[in-house]
């Protein structure tokens, strides 16, 4: 159930650095597209849990020093952002490092896996670009030591610097190095980004939303109280959901579909049917997830529904998500550009949020050949419309994957929200 944040048990941080084994040299500066200044204001969180014996006997020393060759490939992770003459900001690969982060936890992993699911930004370093933009460092890797001797590495990511794609790809590099795997001499460039949802026609984009002017402080402005909590969805639940209310076309529509679909009902209902009538949704189409320069390769596009979301059957509000999406990265690019770089604005809670992860290998990551036995990705500097972040979970049933679905949103909200999940859909979050 939804419950309000433990006293924080993550106590005695020590902070150093990491910079790339090798010196980056010039020319490789990282201009910014309007994708990337559309998420300026926005912070990746991931955690990953290991169980002690994936940890035992690996030193600080042994946990840092993959980072360095991992930076040497992951360069523009090490960078500062700094502005053109045209005050327009760019990444400055000046090799200045990513913030080590060594913390303890007086719980054992089990235990806190077995706390409702509120607390695990805890355990990813908090981060704000600015207001000295310069020194501000784009990564934080959080290392917290539990009483067990298990260790979650908390990942800090400026979504600046890339979608939760690249983030994941950074520290499966970083796990594959440790391994002693065999991984790329040079880096690969990011594939362009081809969406499979039609183009809007000419109209300022609905996914995102313009805030007052931040400065060089790159934080959300928000007038209500956001809580996170996520749970999981297991696979026989899901295709319980498809096969029972999907009937007509159970086969084209996948778990964040209906996942989706559950969700934006129930909150109409919390809301008694004052919307929300435009939902986003975030999905990666890129033709290679697994680039090593990060970038921001999402498409961002809106599903508007005509008709009352409370009251639709459930299997038309999915096909409605899975059909009738509308494409507005051309949108975006075409309002972030020339006097409109001066502005700010927010994509995550501009709408009601749906991010699709289900196809990053968030599993890919290994300790002393262990997977991790839990991972958890949100999102920071969500506007109050809220977000809901689906990705796989480590719970199989049939060779079918269950699902975390982690939602941020105003905390009056997230409790009426429970309730009507319970009510309608059997979930307890």
């Amino acid at each position: 159930m939804v419950s309000g944040s433990l006293e924080c048990p993550v106590k005695g941080e020590m902070l150093s650095s990491v910079v790339p084994a090798k010196a980056t040299g010039g020319n490789k500066d990282l201009e910014l597209t309007s994708m990337d200044l559309a998420m300026k204001l926005h912070y990746i969180k991931g955690v990953y849990f290991f169980q002690p014996e994936a940890a035992q006997g690996l030193s600080i020393h042994d946990l840092k020093e993959p980072m360095f060759q991992c930076l040497e490939l992951y360069y523009a992770a090490s960078g500062r952002i700094r502005r053109s003459e045209s005050g327009r900001p760019f990444i400055k690969c000046n090799d200045g490092g990513v913030r080590i982060v060594e913390a303890q936890c007086d719980k054992s992993v089990d235990e806190w896996l077995a706390m409702a699911r509120n607390n695990d930004h805890m355990l990813a370093h908090d981060q704000v670009l600015g207001p000295d933009l310069g020194f501000s460092p784009l990564v934080f890797v959080e290392f917290t030591r539990f009483k067990c001797g298990g260790v979650s590495v908390g990942l800090s990511w400026a979504h600046v610097l890339g979608d939760a794609f690249s983030a994941s790809n950074f520290l499966n590099l970083w796990g594959q190095i440790m391994a002693g795997k065999q991984v790329p001499l040079q880096p690969n460039s990011p594939a362009h980004n081809i969406s499979q949802f039609p183009t809007s026609i000419s109209r300022k984009p609905f996914s995102l939303k313009k805030v007052d002017p931040v400065g060089d402080y790159w934080l959300t402005p928000n007038n209500s109280k956001m809580v996170t909590h996520s749970f999981r969805i297991t696979a026989k639940q899901l295709h319980y959901y498809i096969t029972t209310y999907c009937i007509h076309d159970p086969n084209k529509i996948s778990d964040f579909e209906i996942i989706s679909a559950m969700i934006w009902q129930s909150l109409s209902k919390a809301r008694e049917d004052s919307g929300p009538n435009i939902v986003t949704i975030c999905s990666n189409n890129s033709a290679d997830k697994m680039a090593m320069l990060p970038s921001n390769g999402m498409t961002l596009s809106t599903v508007e529904a005509d008709f009352c979301v409370s009251k639709v059957e459930i299997g038309e509000l999915a096909k409605l998500i899975a059909e009738k999406r509308m494409d507005e990265n051309g949108l975006i690019g075409e309002l972030i550009k020339g006097d409109e770089v001066r502005s700010d604005f927010i994509v995550y809670g501009a709408n009601l949020t749906f991010v699709n992860l289900e196809g990053m290998n968030v599993y890919g990551i290994e300790m002393k050949g262990l997977k991790p036995v839990c991972v958890n990705y949100m999102m920071n500097g969500v506007g109050e419309e809220g977000t809901v972040v689906v990705l796989p979970s480590n719970e199989k049933d049939g060779g079918n994957n269950g699902k975390m679905v982690t939602i941020t949103l105003p905390q009056h909200l997230l409790l009426k929200l429970n309730n009507r999940l319970q009510i309608d859909w059997n979930i307890v979050i």
